[in-house]
């Protein structure tokens, strides 16, 4: 990274973001110096102040000062008086993808896109070439929970990074590997609804990887389907259909485990894995990372040792025991906020636990995502058997009229769901969960907003 050297001091404006934090902990370990700052602590900050970087709770233009460059999350508006201050004092600002970028070069690069999936593939790969003894640096959306980091700076060649779509920055990225999980009518706001405009952004980050790299693509994925023909790069196809060269088959799913075996088209031999997460979506991101794998040259021993050894990651499907008026309940967090996300995991407790009932706190994640896609989290929502609607996480958008949680939880008691309600503040959960505990078995957080802080607080409460 020689276009570095007059860089000394890098400060991250939204710093706590996952994807943020995990490139800021990278270039810290790699010498410079990091400030940043964020409108809340948290643990990962702690952690990352620890380790050496300055910290500021809260926006000031002061935190700027001595600053060399300026990485900003996509979270972050124009507005905001650190980057007002940046401008004024002629600091290049980058969006936090471009600083990814940028990081990339030198490596042999595999980026990771889709509207599902990111960051259980990009975990997954890091891990299978961990424990092919190649020390990769990677860069994920959420913490890995074998590792308890969501990046770190290996020793080899290999570079593993999330790539984010949500803003359409991930078109900064020039990945010599890139891998399309799927695509679905989400983050839409930056595409000015049109979702046509979100499928030209996946070509066009498709077309960033060189001539000499490759694409690896879920070939059972509709929206996918749709773009393959304008892709120029060579494609490596996994998926469930015969034209596969990576083809799922033979799932057997057994109370949270899952064996299946990849059929390697190339030279027709037959691999079984086992996989310790549930979810059939879950094959399908591991696939991913196996062809990946192959197509690398790694020992199949070692794939399936990867496949086999992974946990999960933070807030994917993440179990807690906990103890509630003396009842043994589990505990799933999970950061899915799309109907689709929340389907899979509703898809895969009850593949896991059967005959047991649970009781969902839902949080949902910005008011567009919400009213685009109002119906189709009517129709997921009414699989659940008991239900809490928490109020919608803005994300900084401004309300729409007519879109509310409480609007949520009336729809749904029309629809016939008998056990929804609407909750406001964390006492009330709190209070709900322990008066209604002997209902139910499990216990769901799910969502991307402010709903981790209210798993955090129950796991503290009634940890086992």
């Amino acid at each position: 990274m020689k276009f570095f050297k007059k860089v000394k001091k890098i400060h991250f404006v939204g710093i706590g973001g996952a994807g943020m934090i995990g490139i800021a902990r990278i270039l810290l370990k790699k010498g410079y110096k990091i400030s940043g700052s964020d409108i809340s602590n948290s643990n990962e900050l702690k952690k990352l102040k620890k380790d050496g970087a300055k910290v500021y709770i809260g926006h000031s233009k002061e935190n700027v000062q001595g600053a060399n460059l300026v990485v900003v999350s996509s979270a972050i508006n124009q507005k905001n008086p650190e980057i007002k201050e940046a401008k004024k004092q002629l600091i290049t600002i980058i969006p936090r993808a471009e600083m990814l970028g940028s990081i990339m070069i030198g490596y042999e690069s595999i980026a990771i896109a889709g509207s599902h999936g990111k960051t259980t593939t990009t975990s997954m790969i890091a891990k299978i070439f961990s424990e092919s003894n190649l020390s990769p640096t990677y860069v994920v959306g959420g913490k890995v929970l074998s590792t308890d980091e969501n990046s770190d700076l290996g020793e080899g060649n290999y570079l593993v990074a999330e790539a984010d779509e949500s803003d359409g920055s991930f078109t900064h990225l020039q990945p010599d590997v890139a891998v399309l999980t799927n695509i679905d009518d989400d983050h839409l706001v930056h595409y000015n609804n049109i979702f046509e405009n979100l499928l030209d952004s996946f070509v066009t980050f498709s077309e960033n990887v060189p001539f000499y790299g490759y694409m690896v693509i879920n070939g059972d994925d509709k929206n996918i389907k749709k773009i393959s023909k304008r892709i120029s790069r060579k494609q490596i196809i996994y998926g469930k259909n015969d034209n596969s060269d990576y083809q799922i088959v033979d799932i057997k799913s057994n109370f949270g485990l899952q064996i299946f075996t990849i059929l390697n088209k190339k030279n027709f031999k037959k691999h079984k894995f086992m996989l310790n997460i549930p979810g059939e979506h879950n094959v399908y991101n591991a696939s991913a990372a196996i062809a990946v794998a192959l197509e690398e040259g790694l020992p199949i021993r070692l794939i399936q040792k990867g496949v086999e050894k992974f946990t999960g990651v933070s807030r994917r499907y993440e179990k807690h025991n906990l103890i509630i008026n003396n009842q043994d309940i589990t505990l799933i967090d999970d950061y899915g906020h799309h109907p689709l996300e929340i389907h899979s995991n509703i898809n895969a407790y009850q593949e896991e636990y059967p005959d047991k009932k649970a009781c969902m706190i839902f949080q949902p994640h910005r008011y567009s995502r919400t009213a685009q896609l109002f119906d189709d989290f009517i129709k997921v929502l009414l699989k659940t058997d008991s239900l809490v609607i928490l109020d919608i996480y803005s994300a900084s958008e401004r309300p729409i009229k007519g879109i509310h949680s409480r609007t949520i939880v009336e729809t749904m008691k029309q629809k016939g769901h008998k056990n929804v309600s609407y909750l406001k503040n964390q006492n009330e959960i709190l209070k709900f969960i322990k008066n209604n505990v002997s209902s139910y078995d499990l216990l769901v957080t799910q969502g991307a907003g402010s709903v981790s802080k209210v798993c955090e607080t129950i796991v503290k409460k009634w940890k086992a």
